[in-house]
């Protein structure tokens, strides 16, 4: 990367159930503003604008921003699935890369309703988690265990939409929704929600005065290149791989990482696909703990979408409010102690990966 980005603010209000918030321009706007406050800076001061969301209207950004003003500004709606929210603040990044703008604000909200239809993502995640089942021998009890630790991590995040510890038999023993291969509980919840990031060029933040000390290292999106590969898998390989080179940084030198569980197959999936462990492996890193608090990595945090909540458009940049978080040391019982290097994964079914490293 030719310019430094730096992440100045970030803000998201706490996800809610589908039915449960207010509408989205009030989600909205109450996530931009916590974004500007954090990075003391004023909307006025925004040269561009990304906004990422699913459900909504065809400029549902200008009908949020406009709440903090009508200033004149460009503002770009992104909807690229569940990696929306990534999307917006993938293009915030490339405006200011490219010198287009110093200063921008990367927004991400969802609301929806009671009747969002999963199946999709059952049938296309759950077939390659079966087939990693029927190559590797990873039993269904490696997936319930992946649940139960996004459950413990959650009921430290104040802004999860579950906070309910669940044990992996628990897990195990819920409604099978595709017997012997996905239960209720591996399933995201649906959520509702906003979050939003201000990013800046750091010889804007020096010469405002903003916080310059968690700074994008590293970001790619990719696309499918092979029409079996609907889960994703290749496209997150491929983008975490142009990622390290990017960074100059391998998997090995991570330490805490918000990767995209819509199901608890795709956590085991990622774990593979970013690197974290060799193909195959990913029930080793489990078994060893190595994807939480005293092992190798601690993934998700926040819960992930399996506890936190899949606020589609919103969920990239919760991701990044997360990472920025434990970078900056202020993640409370989250915390990781010593975080200095973090990942961030996003997939967009149909497709889009994103990944997004950050330093401090």
């Amino acid at each position: 990367m030719t310019r430094k980005i730096v992440v100045a603010g970030v803000g998201m209000i706490p996800f809610c159930k589908p039915g449960a918030s207010a509408s989205y321009a009030v989600m909205g706007a109450q996530a931009a503003r916590l974004a500007l406050a954090d990075a003391r800076a004023g909307y006025e001061s925004m040269q561009q604008a990304f906004v990422g969301y699913v459900h909504g209207d065809s400029t549902a950004g200008q009908r949020v921003l406009y709440d903090l003003g009508f200033t004149g500004i460009a503002i770009f709606n992104t909807r690229n699935g569940g990696a929306s929210g990534s999307s917006a603040l993938y293009l915030a990044r490339q405006a200011i890369e490219s010198g287009e703008a110093d200063i921008a604000l990367a927004l991400g909200f969802e609301q929806v309703s009671h009747d969002v239809d999963i199946t999709p993502a059952i049938r296309i995640v759950g077939t390659t988690g079966l087939e990693h089942m029927k190559r590797f021998g990873t039993p269904l009890a490696t997936f319930a265990n992946i649940r139960a630790k996004a459950s413990r991590h959650a009921a430290n995040n104040p802004l999860a939409v579950s906070r309910n510890i669940v044990t992996a038999e628990e897990v195990l023993a819920d409604v099978p929704l595709w017997p012997g291969v996905v239960t209720r509980s591996m399933i995201c919840p649906p959520a509702c929600g906003a979050a939003a990031a201000v990013l800046c060029s750091e010889d804007y933040a020096k010469k405002h005065d903003l916080d310059a000390r968690v700074w994008i290292a590293g970001q790619t999106m990719t696309s499918d290149t092979d029409p079996g590969d609907s889960a994703g898998y290749g496209t997150s390989r491929a983008a975490a791989r142009k990622v390290y080179e990017q960074a100059g940084i391998g998997a090995e030198d991570v330490d805490v990482v918000e990767l995209h569980d819509s199901l608890a197959h795709n956590e085991l999936l990622g774990y593979e696909s970013l690197g974290l462990c060799a193909e195959g492996e990913g029930r080793k890193l489990v078994d060893a703990g190595d994807n939480t608090y005293g092992g190798r990595y601690v993934v998700n945090p926040s819960g992930g979408l399996l506890a936190r909540g899949h606020a589609f458009g919103a969920t990239g940049l919760a991701q990044c409010f997360e990472l920025v978080q434990q970078l900056r040391g202020h993640a409370d019982k989250r915390q990781v102690a010593g975080a200095r290097i973090a990942l961030q994964h996003n997939v967009g079914i149909g497709g889009a990966a994103v990944v997004t490293m950050y330093r401090n």
